[in-house]
């Protein structure tokens, strides 16, 4: 047997490397911080691997549809929200979910949301992911997508300095379903909702190409567990699995964008700037979060896990493999998207996770509204991408489903 080259046991030790990284962060997290923050590293970690591996991306998906009228991404969005939902509404209905209390993610519904998912749809596609999508293919190796999460971080702390003024425009107090229907018929609302949107996916599809496009055959044997790839509705089935996990564990649904806000506000600090005055910082819980360590953090505790999780599941699909030669126009739409994401994320009350995932998986109306107006902002977006992406017919090659 021929000796390994430096590449190839390069290439073995990042798997090791990884999983070593997120058990013995989750065991000291676990014990510094107590038993459920180690819980929730592990169940960022289970998501990054689900993300990578199924290539499930909201950007990917949406852009499809838009472009191609191809749904099957979008279908496999409702068969996670309806999931979502059912395990979601009786949990939020009662209060308490094995005996813990729980809450969901209800916001107002006003001008700031409507702007804001716009800005964040736009972003989408200049920068090349959403939320979950920049951290799992930034995780799994595609460096441009490190500019895009750098600028995204950016971006969410100039959207707290101008949060309060936002939130003095107009706006709706916050709706739930499940307040305003009870679990049962919010659960029957929402569920006609997704298979609404899912039938005028399948009626386009079929106008457009005569028939639905069909599923790639993917054959999960032993070692397919490991190196991917999933099928797309394992994907979505896990992911609301998951969220749900997060919401047994942290007593609240998964988000990803908070965190971006108090790491770019710490590192503001950092520098010598001052972010405590900020509208934003002003309330208890965000002000607490400011003050503590950032391993305190359950977002970002959960996100640090993304990360390393997708990093596992790159190494062991055999590809990570980091290339660092950029287009300038490819960066400076990364820089733009990933500011336009920050931002709009802050003014919207969450991104396509916090807002519209686990918004509509909590009953809140601002999860629908965040829907129409991040949708419409994609619209624009992809017909900006050739500014950005000449010669590429507007597609921006991303790792997996970004």
């Amino acid at each position: 047997m021929s000796e390994l080259t430096l590449t190839q046991r390069i290439q073995l030790s990042v798997p090791v490397v990884a999983a070593g990284a997120l058990l013995l962060g989750a065991l000291a997290v676990g014990a510094v911080f107590g038993a459920r923050l180690g819980a929730l590293m592990v169940v960022g970690g289970l998501l990054g691997m689900v993300l990578y591996h199924a290539a499930f991306g909201f950007t990917a998906a949406w852009r499809v549809f838009i472009t191609e009228r191809r749904g099957r991404g979008l279908r496999a969005q409702m068969v996670m929200l309806a999931i979502a939902v059912l395990l979601f509404f009786p949990a939020l209905g009662a209060g308490s979910l094995f005996g813990s209390p729980v809450y969901g993610y209800v916001a107002p519904v006003g001008v700031s949301v409507v702007v804001g998912a716009f800005l964040f749809g736009i972003g989408m596609q200049l920068g090349g992911g959403c939320a979950s999508g920049t951290l799992f293919t930034a995780g799994g190796g595609n460096a441009r997508m490190l500019i895009t999460l750098l600028f995204f971080i950016v971006g969410s702390v100039i959207g707290t300095a101008h949060f309060a003024w936002w939130q003095s425009l107009p706006a709706f107090q916050p709706v739930s379903l499940v307040n305003e229907f009870g679990a049962g018929g919010g659960i029957v609302v929402s569920l006609l909702l997704f298979t609404a949107i899912a039938a005028f996916t399948v009626m386009m599809e079929k106008r457009r190409h005569g028939q639905l496009e069909q599923a790639p055959r993917i054959d999960v044997g032993n070692r397919r567990w490991l190196t991917g790839p999933w099928p797309l509705l394992f994907g979505a089935v896990a992911l609301a699995l998951l969220n749900y996990a997060t919401l047994a564990l942290a007593g609240r649904p998964w988000g990803i964008t908070g965190a971006f806000a108090l790491w770019g506000a710490k590192g503001f600090e950092a520098l010598g700037g001052d972010v405590s005055q900020w509208g934003y910082w002003q309330s208890s819980w965000n002000a607490a979060a400011l003050e503590a360590s950032i391993w305190r953090d359950i977002t970002s505790v959960m996100n640090i896990g993304i990360l390393i999780g997708a990093l596992l599941a790159a190494s062991l699909a055999g590809k990570f493999a980091p290339s660092f030669r950029i287009p300038a126009k490819s960066v400076l739409a990364a820089v733009i998207g990933g500011l336009m994401l920050g931002y709009g994320a802050r003014l919207a009350f969450g991104c396509n996770i916090g807002a519209y995932f686990s918004g509509i998986a909590s009953g809140s109306l601002h999860g629908w509204v965040w829907l129409v107006a991040a949708f419409a902002g994609n619209m624009l977006g992809v017909k900006l991408r050739p500014v950005f992406f000449a010669g590429e017919a507007g597609r921006l090659p991303t790792t997996k489903g970004g």
